[in-house]
């Protein structure tokens, strides 16, 4: 990967305590260039990096925090689609190792706008979160 990938604004958006983005390699890219040693730390770690690994079609890090009662067998990334920012809403333990993650992501689908919106489950086995599923509005 190249040291500009690593240093531009990670695709998640999240930003500093003074707004500042964080680069990628100081975000998500902790967790998906490095998932075999580096979990997200919580829920909505993981639900920013599974949506930067959508928008660098990295699929075996999807399938990989994915949890294995829901994981699809296969990926496949529309061409068509371009990934254009995520707005977390909300973000809340629900349990000791369940959480809920509530966000907008929004993308352009051949020329249309289009808004994905979830709030998402996840749960933390053997200290590592995973995606469950989610209830789209």
């Amino acid at each position: 990967m190249s040291d500009k990938s690593q240093t531009a604004a990670c695709p998640c958006g999240n930003t500093t305590a003074k707004g500042k983005a964080l680069a990628y390699a100081a975000c998500c890219g902790r967790y998906l260039d490095h998932w075999d040693s580096q979990p997200a730390p919580d829920a909505q770690a993981l639900m920013r990096s599974r949506y930067t690994a959508f928008v660098r079609e990295n699929a075996a890090y999807l399938q990989a925090s994915w949890h294995a009662s829901q994981r699809p067998q296969s990926l496949e990334f529309d061409p068509a689609s371009k990934w254009l920012g995520l707005e977390v809403k909300d973000f809340q333990a629900t349990g000791e190792s369940t959480a809920e993650v509530e966000f907008v992501a929004r993308y352009r689908h051949a020329g249309r706008a289009v808004r994905l919106h979830e709030r998402s489950r996840f749960v933390r086995e053997e200290g590592r979160w995973y995606y469950v599923d989610g209830e789209q509005f």
